[in-house]
């Protein structure tokens, strides 16, 4: 049996074929990024899953790809928690950038990742090329949830968020000034917790109809100058972003795809597909490619 994992800071998709590529098994575990968390907790996330628990000798085959595991330390780390998980297993673990492409396409193109973090790739039809290391939440991740979720948090105390909306965010978190710093500082995924304001962009909640040009424009800025600052950096990187369509995964991306297309056309870009969720894709991926190879 393969089981594949496509492996968010926030949350994973687990996914179990058998050798016909019939699907067995989809459950969910809490993100396992390896990069922000530690090997303890990433054991106990895979382990309070009970979905998994009657598969642990049966599975031979291992395929993560996740956020974080783009450079040698953590996915060595994960890898060898997945190990121990899954002890008659080949394990592989490789950054979630090689599953989008999967999920995604066959044909050259550049495929962007907008979720809890961001990353991109160029495919040239037969190899993944990355556009950098990246280097985490902190300094990189432009436009995904966690700096879409900081840029809420500064607008909103430097009182550059409009009153409706500033009223309306008090409303739904809590930002006690001493919570916010402990999350970030002193608990694990703080990604994942910045992320989560990001929803308040794309789920509002109750607004009142007169406030919405003065919402909408707060937004559409926001959203847009996150676009623009990952094509800048994540997309035009690539000698063939002019050349090539552009495709995007994950939910960031799947609620802004208009805005995308808005901040594309400046640059002559051709927008390719949006996929919310690439699970599905890399599950046709491996049945016509990985197990037909196989059979």
């Amino acid at each position: 049996m393969i089981l594949l994992t496509d492996g968010g800071s926030t949350k994973c998709d687990w996914i179990l074929l058998d050798s016909q590529g019939a699907v067995v098994l989809r459950t969910r575990t809490v993100g396992l990024n390896p990069a922000v968390v530690h090997a303890d907790e990433l054991s106990k996330r895979v382990a309070d899953n009970l979905d998994l628990q009657p598969y642990y000798e049966l599975v031979t085959r291992l395929d993560f790809y996740g956020a974080g595991c783009g450079t040698e330390k953590p996915s060595l780390l994960l890898k060898g928690v997945l190990q121990k998980v899954f002890p008659k297993a080949v394990v592989d673990v490789q950054e979630d950038t090689i599953a989008a492409v999967y999920a995604a396409t066959i044909l050259p193109g550049i495929v962007c990742i907008l979720g809890t973090g961001s990353n991109s790739s160029y495919f040239d039809g037969t190899k993944v090329h990355p556009s950098a290391v990246s280097l985490g939440y902190s300094l990189m991740d432009e436009a995904s949830g966690n700096y879409f979720g900081k840029r809420l948090l500064r607008d909103y105390f430097y009182n550059k968020m409009p009153a409706v909306l500033k009223a309306e965010f008090a409303r739904r978190f809590d930002l006690t000034p001493d919570v916010i710093k402990y999350n970030i500082y002193k608990q694990e995924n703080p990604n994942m917790y910045l992320a989560s304001f990001a929803e308040f962009i794309f789920n509002p909640g109750a607004l009142r109809p007169k406030n919405a040009v003065e919402i909408n424009g707060y937004f559409y800025k926001l959203i847009s100058e996150g676009i623009n600052k990952f094509i800048e950096c994540r997309v035009l990187c690539f000698k063939e972003a002019q050349s090539v369509p552009i495709h995007f995964i994950g939910s960031i991306a799947h609620f802004s795809e208009d805005i995308i297309r808005d901040c594309m056309q400046p640059y002559n870009l051709t927008l390719g597909t949006i996929i919310r969720r690439p699970i599905d894709g890399l599950i046709e991926y491996y049945r016509n490619h990985i197990l037909k190879n196989n059979l």
